[in-house]
């Protein structure tokens, strides 16, 4: 197992918000959390990649046990998150970001090799790669985000709202990407609103109510279940 959450609690303050969770992500997969606005679900993301600690429980990550160890070291041992809002640097240039994004990676070959795949997976980002970030488009802005996460050459990609704003055809060509990536050998964790772009893509899925895992089975049989398609698929 890549990734193992054990009965994980988070809370703010004096308010719990996450109850008890339970996740597994094998290497190799895309595995997608769906649910309402206040779930938990970013909260499980930003715990995972130690921006939050747990008041309760463990996370494991090829057995480590990240939840004693601080961001930037889990950075270094392959996990890598894109939040929700993109977060880019609007006033340095696409390049720049870029290299941002690689501040773990000391390996000049690498880095070069992971520029140019990034370049072929997000030709747009090529084109305007001195062009300042906050100039870009929204989706384009995604995509760099996207980008940037990948340059530290992660195992695991943690994924925020990758979807949130963007038109539909925009959609479409990060979903393309994201199965690109995966394909290249890179797991995804997936947290959307889009439950049916996610699920289309993703292998399995866990669905989540108030801090808790209320449903886990694959993506097929979620797109199929009738709970799942009346709250988050339109019936």
């Amino acid at each position: 197992m890549l990734l193992q959450v054990v009965d994980l609690k988070v809370s703010y303050g004096n308010i719990e918000a996450l109850h008890g969770i339970n996740l597994e992500i094998k290497k190799g997969e895309i595995v997608t959390i769906l649910g309402a606005n206040g779930a938990g679900k970013s909260t499980t993301l930003m715990t995972i990649s130690g921006l939050l600690k747990p008041t309760h429980g463990a996370i494991y990550f090829d057995k480590i046990p990240l939840h004693k160890m601080p961001a930037h070291e889990i950075v270094k041992l392959g996990i890598s998150q894109v939040p929700e809002g993109r977060r880019i640097f609007g006033t340095l240039t696409v390049k720049e970001n870029l290299t941002l994004g690689a501040f773990t990676c000391k390996d000049r070959t690498k880095l070069r090799k992971n520029e140019e795949w990034i370049y072929e997976l997000f030709p747009i980002l090529a084109e305007r790669r001195d062009q300042l970030a906050g100039t870009l488009s929204g989706g384009e802005q995604q995509m760099l985000a996207i980008a940037r996460s990948l340059m530290s050459d992660p195992s695991i990609l943690l994924l925020d709202e990758p979807s949130l704003g963007l038109a539909p055809l925009l959609v479409k060509s990060i979903f393309q990407a994201l199965k690109e990536i995966n394909r290249q050998g890179v797991t995804i964790l997936l947290v959307e609103q889009n439950a049916r772009a996610a699920l289309r893509l993703a292998h399995r899925g866990y669905v989540m109510e108030l801090g808790r895992i209320v449903i886990a089975d694959t993506a097929e049989n979620l797109l199929a279940n009738p709970e799942v398609r009346q709250a988050y698929l339109g019936g």
